[in-house]
């Protein structure tokens, strides 16, 4: 590849440092600033990873810089990924990329007047677990998918964040904080969403902080904990998603597709790696024999165990992608399709009608062991 594209990073708080940490092992990227609305937090980002802290006038000013990571709270994505394009940067933003379709509309207008390109989290479909079910299904494995369930519930964000305002706020909530890691996953493994219906309510309009330093502190609850809905996608299948921070414990699992000719097991999308197991027609599960994708290598330790993170595994297939000139995978159609499926979800929940999307998008491309292989440094 002729060169690198100089990266600087918006947003300092805690995902800040997954990006810092883990653009080092991929090509393409080469992370020169960050800035972030308190100084001290970018400064201290800045002595740790050894980059430059900037004022955000200063970062959109700096011509090192190529691409631009939004790494602020949702409610700020648009207004801060609005403001890199018209600096002339690419955009590479945390999920989700926006709260409503038409401030991501305007982000699609702004992007194609300049020629720029637009990415969005999650990337962990690229994942090695979410690839090999990928090439499962595309083999035809399980034959045509039907059906499906997937559930991302807990008792809430409260337990261990350490300011967990936003998460229950409008542009919070599981839908829109957990939902696009489940949502990205279905687009990649079934297609684009044709319409949704959905049921959406809150245990509590408020919550008690326990984490530190913040314990005890009460927060208010604006926006629906405890959402379930039924998704119809263009190929004819329906799946259920249940997202919520009302439940303590359950003991469904996170993802499963049926199909004409069996059964897929598939670990959770919010994470890289995990055994992707599979039945047919015998209702035999078995695990899927495993292939040697690099995103499914642990190379993390864990307080329950090994992990394989590839966070900005995005960004660097957005890198080479407009190196290249092709479509990237975490691409702004498949993200704004994304919100779209999310926002429907919740208009859903407060109208009680079915919502019929207005977007749509392809399967991004998929990831093998070689595509992923030449990704890495």
């Amino acid at each position: 590849m002729a060169r690198e594209l100089g990266v600087g990073i918006i947003g300092c708080g805690n995902i800040s440092t997954t990006y810092f940490s883990l653009a080092p092992l991929f090509k393409g990227l080469n992370v020169l600033a960050c800035s972030d609305l308190n100084m001290n937090a970018a400064e201290l980002r800045a002595e740790e990873y050894g980059v430059k802290a900037q004022t955000m006038e200063d970062l959109l000013a700096n011509d090192e810089l190529d691409i631009i990571v939004n790494l602020t709270i949702p409610d700020a994505h648009y207004a801060v990924s609005k403001r890199i394009l018209e600096a002339g940067k690419h955009v590479y933003s945390e999920k989700p990329l926006v709260l409503s379709l038409e401030e991501g509309e305007d982000l699609r207008r702004i992007a194609s007047a300049k020629g720029l390109s637009v990415g969005c989290a999650p990337d962990t479909f690229l994942g090695g677990a979410h690839q090999l079910a990928r090439a499962f299904i595309d083999k035809g494995g399980i034959g045509r998918i039907t059906s499906g369930t997937c559930h991302v519930m807990s008792p809430g964000m409260e337990m261990w964040h350490p300011n967990p305002d936003f998460f229950f706020l409008p542009g919070g909530g599981p839908i829109l904080d957990l939902g696009p890691y489940y949502i990205a996953n279905l687009i990649n493994l079934i297609g684009p969403v044709k319409r949704v219906a959905a049921l959406t309510s809150m245990a509590s309009e408020t919550r008690t902080i326990t984490s530190q330093p913040r314990a005890g502190e009460v927060i208010p609850v604006k926006t629906p904990t405890n959402v379930h809905a039924l998704l119809e996608f263009h190929n004819g299948a329906t799946v259920t998603l249940s997202a919520s921070w009302d439940v303590w414990s359950h003991r469904h699992a996170n993802m499963e597709l049926y199909g004409t000719e069996g059964s897929l097991f598939v670990p959770d999308p919010n994470f890289f790696g995990g055994v992707v197991e599979a039945s047919g027609r015998d209702k035999d599960i078995k695990p899927l024999e495993n292939w040697d994708h690099p995103f499914g290598v642990n190379n993390q330790e864990h307080a329950n165990g090994p992990r394989a993170n590839y966070r900005t595994a995005g960004l660097a297939d957005m890198a080479v992608a407009i190196l290249e000139g092709r479509d990237a995978r975490c691409s702004l159609d498949r993200a704004l399709h994304g919100v779209d499926v999310m926002t429907a979800i919740l208009k859903s929940g407060e109208t009680g009608q079915f919502v019929t999307l207005s977007t749509t998008c392809t399967q991004p491309a998929a990831l093998g062991i070689e595509e992923a292989q030449a990704l890495l440094r």
